[in-house]
């Protein structure tokens, strides 16, 4: 662990290029340490599955979405549970990643409010997502719907998930090898994308086509 003042925005940006991710013990803990899973947790872009309830949710017409609106906002929800690995540094660092233009945000809003979103981090041909939240049903899935929309749209090659949970399974998610996943990662990094070539204003119906697969 480090609680090393001088991590900076660059030192987390080299990390993400070697495979690793910084994450603390807890919203009060001040140090933070570097995670590099032996499994690491991905879905494939051309392998995402939007069930039927999720599509007809998402067909609704009650829902619309941005992206990089209220970044910090977002982190901050992505932070409001009772166990959390997002403290004040890794609040700071992304914003300044933010700022800098390698760090987004998916916000998913209804005449509620904003709902749903997510956030991570952007470099060449890779996205790593760092958390998503959802203050009302499938806020985070319908976050996560646009999110690999923009991704495919952008040409992207890899949506790093850090770890697998049972709502990403159901999504299409997968794990592999941590040999695997640098393979991967290296072939993302040595190629070119667009987190910004769908519109921000892309209706449902591009958003249905670029997120691919039903089920």
């Amino acid at each position: 662990m480090t609680d090393d003042p001088q991590i900076t925005p660059e030192l987390l940006l080299h990390a993400y290029c070697s495979g690793m991710f910084p994450m603390a013990e807890s919203a009060d803990d001040p140090e933070l340490f570097w995670v590099d899973p032996q499994m690491r947790g991905i879905i494939p872009l051309d392998g995402f599955h939007i069930s039927r309830s999720l599509r007809k949710r998402l067909k609704s017409g009650r829902y619309r979405f941005t992206a990089n609106v209220c970044f910090d906002r977002v982190v901050d929800l992505c932070a409001k549970r009772k166990t959390t690995w997002i403290n004040d540094e890794i609040r700071t660092l992304y914003g300044k990643l933010n700022r800098m233009g390698y760090a987004h945000s998916i916000e998913v809003w209804s005449t509620e409010g904003l709902v749903g979103g997510l956030y991570g981090v952007c470099i060449a041909g890779a996205f790593f997502g760092e958390s998503m939240f959802s203050s009302k049903t499938d806020g985070s899935k319908l976050a996560l719907v646009a999110l690999v929309a923009r991704l495919n749209a952008g040409g992207f090659s890899l949506l790093d998930t850090q770890f697998l949970t049972d709502h990403l399974v159901r999504m299409g998610g997968i794990e592999i090898p941590q040999k695997e996943y640098r393979e991967r990662l290296e072939r993302a990094l040595d190629s070119e994308a667009d987190f910004w070539a769908l519109p921000p204003d892309a209706g449902v119906q591009e958003l249905l086509q670029l997120s691919t697969q039903t089920s």
